[in-house]
């Protein structure tokens, strides 16, 4: 066979191909428990920044687990609102769960503030401990909803009463930076600390307004500060933080832990 001739080319060049096929999926098969390590290693530090438990963004892996030590981890049914302890907790994919039919629930259309259509039946849960005394000092919720380009994913921590935000941390998203991107800036994200989360009927009642929260507002309390040139976005946030924290989301559970006296 002449080495010119073409069908020498095509089989040298199909041996290449099986050649780097091999390589590309060995090294994705090797590399898979070292990316699923990751993966869960950012869940743990974007979860502290919401709580102010860590402050860097460039934190080290030694740094974040000592942190996440005093942090326990429960799976609730979000249908009762009890903690289920039939799921493992490690090995349980909640981003899974919501696209699987078997694992998850299509949302009514009345109900889907948050756009998402579908939503697990189980959920995680994390609570923040004392160092010392080990009691509950945050309640920690992973809730999710539709912006105006993208879903936004975010982590909202909750006083123990389940009465005040005590921090909010959007740590994946698609929208324009400057302006719905401003949803993962500290300095707004600090605007919501201390917000009364329900009315007196406990109804989730936060909600972000167009323009300036002002302090003459008679809900206040409730009210942070609009993003300027995002109002979708904006509206977007205030949707799916009232799925989430009612009826079809983690409201039974936070009823059942105020009928209970907390966690």
């Amino acid at each position: 066979m002449s080495k010119d001739s073409t069908t020498r080319t095509f089989i040298v060049a199909a041996v290449l191909c099986i050649v780097c096929s091999i390589l590309v999926s060995g090294s994705a098969v090797s590399l898979k428990p070292r990316q699923l390590e990751n993966q869960k290693l950012d869940v743990k530090k974007n979860l502290l920044l919401a709580c102010n438990l860590i402050k860097n963004k460039n934190a080290s892996k030694e740094e974040i687990e000592d942190a996440f030590k005093d942090i326990d981890t429960k799976i609730i049914d979000l249908e009762t609102g009890l903690i289920t302890t039939s799921i493992d907790v490690e090995s349980y994919n909640q981003s899974k769960a919501s696209k699987n039919p078997e694992t998850s629930i299509v949302i009514p259309a009345k109900k889907d503030l948050a756009g998402i259509k579908r939503r697990e039946k189980f959920s995680k849960v994390f609570f923040v401990k004392g160092p010392s005394t080990g009691a509950i000092k945050l309640i920690v919720l992973p809730i999710y909803g539709k912006g105006l380009w993208s879903t936004l994913y975010a982590f909202m921590a909750i006083s123990a009463d389940t009465k005040l935000v005590k921090g909010l941390g959007f740590y994946q998203h698609g929208e324009t930076p400057g302006l719905g991107g401003e949803i993962e800036n500290p300095k707004w994200t600090a605007l919501w600390n201390d917000k009364v989360i329900f009315d007196e009927n406990f109804q989730p009642a936060l909600k972000v307004v167009k323009g300036q929260a002002l302090a003459s507002s008679s809900n206040i309390q409730h009210e942070i500060d609009g993003l300027s040139g995002a109002t979708i976005t904006s509206n977007g946030v205030t949707a799916l933080v009232k799925y989430w924290l009612g009826d079809h989301g983690f409201g039974p559970y936070l009823a059942n832990l105020r009928n209970e006296g907390g966690p």
